[in-house]
């Protein structure tokens, strides 16, 4: 029997879908969620394997046309680098999105040799098949060798046709990972990004986006994982932002990411938050460092 496995890389605009999808694909939440773009700033990869198949999946940042800060040329820079170690390259894009389209993405697309796999997310908000139809061969015209899928990966429509289909296109290849692992990322890695979650869902305007989460202890007992965690803000008003009245607002993200974590770990979770100032942090290339955003 052949064995298949590759690199499948997920790219797009902010706000698409590709974390929602990943999630759906791995059935595992491992890329956070929320309506707010710009959430996802790492490469999140997830290892999906059967007996015969290995699929590593790296959902990565929006693609940001005008970066502001020195941390969004670092998110681009994800984004380069799945153009570059990808067998298979997964775009995701969503009906309205060809007003924005940008010429230099789908010259980059053409010019690949891999296999692209485009996805039309978003389905369930259009009424007509008509225009269903229309959306595919408007692609098609864009990108002639790519396969067109239109789905809603928050509904899971059409979303079964996805894996069979990568089956399909992966090269005959070796499994690159233990078949149990199913991802390559820390366990602190994933307590930061379920921190950084609760601030996209709990706080508006500027303040999730001046924020960074570091876990500085994670001490897992026999009954119980004891984890210290700093948030990060960029300045002193921010910071009594994140704390809130009589600490009202930090207490309700650590419950919230409390519930989440045990249910991740499977285990009891004692959380500690920490509130920091590091000022411009965005755009200091020692600190975008320190937080994993260059090598």
């Amino acid at each position: 029997m052949t064995h298949k496995s590759g690199f499948v890389n997920i790219v797009g605009k902010p706000n698409v879908g590709k974390s929602t999808l990943m999630n759906e694909l791995m059935g595992e939440k491992l890329s956070i969620v929320t309506s707010k773009a710009q959430t996802t700033r790492h490469r999140i990869f997830g290892i999906w394997s059967d007996e015969d198949t290995q699929i590593v999946f790296s959902d990565t940042p929006g693609i940001i046309m005008k970066p502001i800060y020195e941390l969004h040329s670092k998110m681009n820079d994800f984004v380069k680098e799945a153009f570059q170690d990808a067998d298979i390259i997964i775009y995701i894009t969503e009906f309205g999105e060809e007003k924005y389209l940008s010429e230099y993405l789908i010259k980059k697309l053409n010019a690949v040799k891999i296999p692209v796999l485009v996805l039309i997310n978003k389905i369930d908000k259009s009424q007509e098949t008509h225009s269903i139809t229309k959306g595919v061969d408007y692609w098609h015209s864009l990108l002639p060798k790519a396969e067109i899928l239109p789905i809603s990966a928050l509904y899971k429509l059409n979303t079964e046709l996805i894996l069979p289909k990568i089956k399909e296109l992966l090269p005959e290849a070796p499994a690159y990972y233990d078949k149990e692992l199913f991802t390559t990322l820390s366990e602190r890695f994933f307590v930061n990004e379920t921190i950084r979650e609760k601030i996209l869902l709990n706080y508006q305007k500027e303040i999730p986006y001046s924020v960074e989460v570091v876990t500085e202890s994670f001490k897992d007992e026999e009954n119980i994982i004891r984890i210290e965690s700093i948030i990060y803000v960029e300045r002193n008003t921010q910071k009594g932002i994140i704390i809130g009245h009589k600490g009202e607002k930090i207490k309700k993200v650590g419950t919230q990411a409390r519930i989440d974590l045990e249910n991740f770990f499977n285990k009891k979770i004692y959380l500690n938050l920490f509130v920091k100032v590091k000022k411009d942090w965005r755009s200091n290339e020692k600190d975008l460092k320190k937080f994993g955003y260059s090598k």
